[in-house]
């Protein structure tokens, strides 16, 4: 395997193949019916196409009396009051009916006149002109029946049932969960030297983002183990994530691994820090690795923005805009960086680089340096990421990507 730096992909283009991937993956996974409260984060196995008009007819929005329109006033009043419960009475043209904000209106009518605005006297009703439309729910207004309200494949949110439950939705077909076993390699934290903080960070994140995490613990630097690791949790788990062993050293021997199981789909991302991250199928075992590199904040950086997406299907990151606190300069050309910054505490729109010789963590001068802030654990503490390729200017205005987007 190459690695010149032109192998490396943009981060679009990798998320691009691992959207790809999760694709081919999802569509084998089994089924299962859930109730609405259980539909977060899990992802339609079916298409939801409403079988009849919501509302089904037309509904008062105010207290007040219904009507055409375009009858000119005075209008009779019918006896009697409409509830939501009731069904309403016909009514002629020139006649009006008393309502309740939620019942239902006569077929005839395609107004409401507010009762605060009524003028009533000897059963005649007189007011403003109003327009078809007034202070009505017309029908079909919020689905038309024969519309496409959730695609098949789509993540859901807890939101969701609001609409699915008006359908008369009681359960609703998902697929089952990704099954991730997550495997950290390296002789210095097999050995009990140095603590594994990859493993349940990403565990963390992926039962976040609605899939099932164990973590199977760890490897020495040894190819044989390594290889037969990956291989074992291939046929347990959908999808093996490891840690460690991801870049060119004479001990990285995770790319090897996977090369070897299967087809390494890409290997290092232009980001930075996280640049060494590779997606592999394993198609003996109808499986997908993740190879993370091993410093903590590089792993949960290229996580979070390149292997997010296959967990999830969303590959958007919403923003906050901030001020940049302090300049910040860049290394080689060529690469997204991923700066970790701080939020003002008074009203969130100042953004102080977290690493910064400025901020509580000094990591850098000036320039941005991805390799020591990868390993640097504070930089846990950020409020968000800044994806930039060109330097930052203090004073200017940037995309903040807040963590809880990413988590």
């Amino acid at each position: 395997m190459g690695h010149d730096q032109e192998d490396l992909l943009w981060r679009e283009d990798a998320v691009a193949q691992v959207r790809a991937v999760r694709r081919d993956v999802q569509a084998s996974l089994g089924t299962e019916s859930v109730p609405l409260e259980s539909i977060a984060g899990r992802v339609a196995a079916e298409s939801v196409v409403a079988d009849r008009d919501v509302p089904e007819r037309d509904f008062a929005t105010m207290d007040g009396f219904a009507f055409d329109a375009t009858d000119p006033y005075p209008l009779s009043i019918v006896e009697g009051e409409v509830y939501p419960e009731a069904d309403p009475p016909s009514i002629a043209s020139g006649e009006a009916v008393r309502v309740a904000t939620g019942a239902p209106i006569p077929e005839a009518a395609n107004a409401v006149l507010k009762r605060e605005e009524a003028v009533v006297e000897d059963g005649t009703l007189r007011g403003p002109d109003l327009t078809p439309g007034t202070y009505t729910y017309e029908r079909g207004s919020n689905v038309s029946e024969g519309e496409v309200l959730v695609d098949g494949g789509e993540r859901l949110s807890a939101k969701d049932a609001i609409l699915l439950g008006d359908l008369g939705r009681d359960r609703l077909r998902v697929r089952d969960r990704f099954s991730a076993g997550l495997l950290a390699t390296g002789t210095e934290i097999h050995e009990g030297r140095s603590r594994d903080l990859d493993s349940p960070m990403l565990a963390g994140l992926v039962r976040s983002w609605g899939h099932e995490a164990t973590v199977e613990g760890s490897v020495p630097d040894e190819y044989d183990r390594v290889e037969s690791a990956i291989e074992r949790l291939a046929a347990e788990y959908d999808v093996v994530i490891t840690t460690g062993g991801t870049s060119v050293g004479h001990k990285d021997h995770v790319v090897r691994a996977l090369d070897a199981l299967g087809s390494v789909r890409f290997h290092r991302v232009r980001l930075r820090p996280g640049k060494p991250i590779a997606l592999a199928e394993l198609p003996d075992h109808d499986a997908v690795a993740f190879a993370i590199p091993g410093k903590p904040i590089g792993a949960h950086t290229v996580a979070t923005l390149v292997m997010r997406p296959f967990f999830t299907g969303n590959a958007t990151t919403p923003t906050l805009r901030a001020t940049m606190d302090r300049s910040v300069s860049l290394g080689p050309d060529g690469f997204d960086y991923a700066i970790p910054v701080l939020l003002s505490d008074d009203d969130g729109t100042r953004a102080m680089p977290l690493g910064h010789r400025d901020s509580p963590l000094r990591v850098y001068d000036e320039q941005f340096d991805p390799s020591v802030l990868s390993s640097s654990t504070r930089a846990s503490r950020a409020d968000g990421l800044v994806v930039t390729r060109e330097p930052l200017e203090a004073g200017v205005n940037v995309d903040v990507v807040p963590y809880p987007v990413l988590e």
